[in-house]
């Protein structure tokens, strides 16, 4: 029993380890991670600090502000518009981003 349970809880750690770095791999082929990096501020925020700061009751305006911009919410430096980012890409970029935790 305690081996399944152990097989069980190794297949989970790797499936959601499978979905992280697939979201990474989302945000570096829509450029994101040319003004933002997961653990310090660049351009724009952390994703670390975007994670510390809003909830998944917040996902729909994250991802609103990943294809159509943003400003102000943290400085002076907009968010540019990320027009080839779809709506289904932009809320798996927020889900992934909030995880960050």
């Amino acid at each position: 029993m305690k081996t399944v349970y152990l097989s069980l809880l190794v297949a989970a750690g790797l499936v959601s380890a499978g979905a992280a770095q697939a979201d990474e791999a989302l945000a570096k082929a829509k450029n994101c991670l040319a003004c933002h990096a997961i653990d310090k501020k660049l351009v724009g925020p952390s994703y670390k600090d975007v994670a510390k700061k809003y909830t998944a009751k917040d996902e729909a305006m994250l991802a609103e502000k990943i294809i159509k911009g943003g400003k102000g919410n943290w400085g002076q430096i907009p968010m540019p518009p990320n027009a080839s980012v779809t709506p289904e890409e932009a809320s798996k970029l927020v889900k992934w981003i909030l995880s960050l935790k």
